[in-house]
């Protein structure tokens, strides 16, 4: 015996938060992704780079934003919003922390809203996954949905050193997931 709910999970989302009316003539609203992330050697912002190029691919809206540069509003204004962050001593940079730690003033209106993460750290072991993985437990306590993947980088993209070819085209796939679960949920 399970549980059936009622309604579509994408309606409960959008009974909560009723998005914008935004449309082009004769298309659907594009998904606004945020891309924010934090970078001190350049590989994460290049990382960030290729998450927009992949959101841009399926037609969204995107803002790159630097987090010192971000304001915390914006994070209202976006559908999807994907963190990136080197690693330092297995967690996420204290710059990304701490803006996390101040979006406690909007506890509650990110809910349901679209989430991912990406993460470079200077050698392989180094703590890339856990890095991601607390930026998805920031984004969780948020409410937002974080779409795992079966295949490989489950948990979001990672880069060891400089991002090669590979490390570049799992950002990109997953600027596309982001943004194509966030039209759905959204457009």
């Amino acid at each position: 015996m399970g549980f059936t709910c009622p309604l579509p999970l994408h309606s409960i989302y959008h009974e909560r938060r009723k998005p914008e009316k935004n449309y082009s003539i004769g298309r659907k609203k594009m998904a606004k992704i945020l891309v924010l992330y934090y970078s001190r050697s350049g590989n994460t912002r290049k990382m960030a780079e290729a998450v927009a190029d992949g959101a841009r691919n399926t037609g969204a809206e995107v803002t790159v934003s630097d987090v010192k540069k971000c304001s915390l509003e914006q994070l209202l204004d976006h559908d999807g919003i994907v963190a990136g962050s080197p690693t330092y001593y297995g967690l996420v940079a204290g710059p990304l922390k701490e803006f996390f730690d101040r979006s406690v003033k909007y506890h509650g209106k990110l809910e349901g809203k679209v989430g991912g993460a990406f993460s470079s750290s200077a050698l392989l072991g180094g703590g890339n996954e856990t890095t991601v993985l607390s930026i998805l437990q920031m984004m969780l306590v948020h409410g937002m949905i974080v779409q795992g993947r079966s295949k490989n980088s489950h948990y979001g993209a990672v880069s060891v050193e400089a991002p090669d070819e590979s490390a570049l085209e799992q950002c990109r796939q997953l600027g596309e997931r982001v943004s194509m679960l966030a039209g759905k949920l959204f457009g």
